[in-house]
């Protein structure tokens, strides 16, 4: 028996998830938790703002990833160390996972011009929220970045994502409607 059909090499390209998700960046201080002043150097000073739980557990369900970017100029300074950092970072994941709230990832600056040299991720610079959105395959047209700085409009501008300016420990649940 012959096969009557003409030879025919078939290539299968590989699948590659070309579907771009949806993010709200979220500054650290005086978003998620309570603005000082002055940079939290110590877990004793990390009051986690949970009155916004309800929120960005509305935007988690919507589809959104929560993703921070936050500047940590103190660890230039050498105020506190990384161990420390990773301390109160892993507090504010385990505080909104209470909640319901999954943080999918914090992404932060550890340069201060005035300790270390030029860098590319520093706020209003947009390179926090760039590699974010090259990890998560994010589509900075559907997505937002909520500070209570200029720099953060500005660096949500700069990587082509929707900034909302709030005032320092506003809840986020008062700028929700900003949000599609």
């Amino acid at each position: 028996m012959t096969n009557d059909q003409p030879n025919q090499n078939i290539t299968f390209a590989p699948m590659t998830n070309t579907t771009k998700t949806k993010a709200v960046f979220l500054d650290r201080d005086g978003v998620l938790n309570r603005e000082m002043g002055d940079y939290v150097c110590r877990i004793e000073d990390f009051h986690i703002l949970t009155y916004n739980i309800p929120a960005l557990k509305q935007l988690q369900d919507k589809g959104y990833t929560l993703i921070v970017a936050t500047n940590q100029g103190g660890l230039a300074k050498g105020w506190y160390t990384e161990e420390q950092l990773a301390e109160m970072h892993q507090l504010l994941r385990d505080t909104y996972k209470a909640g319901g709230v999954e943080i999918t990832d914090i992404f932060y600056c550890p340069h201060h011009p005035n300790f270390t040299s030029d860098c590319d991720c520093r706020k209003p610079k947009p390179g926090l929220l760039l590699r974010a959105i090259e990890k998560y395959n994010i589509d900075p047209s559907l997505s937002y970045f909520i500070g209570d700085r200029e720099r953060d409009v500005e660096a949500g501008t700069a990587a082509g994502v929707k900034g909302i300016l709030i005032d320092s420990d506003q809840p986020i649940s008062e700028v929700l409607h900003f949000i599609e």
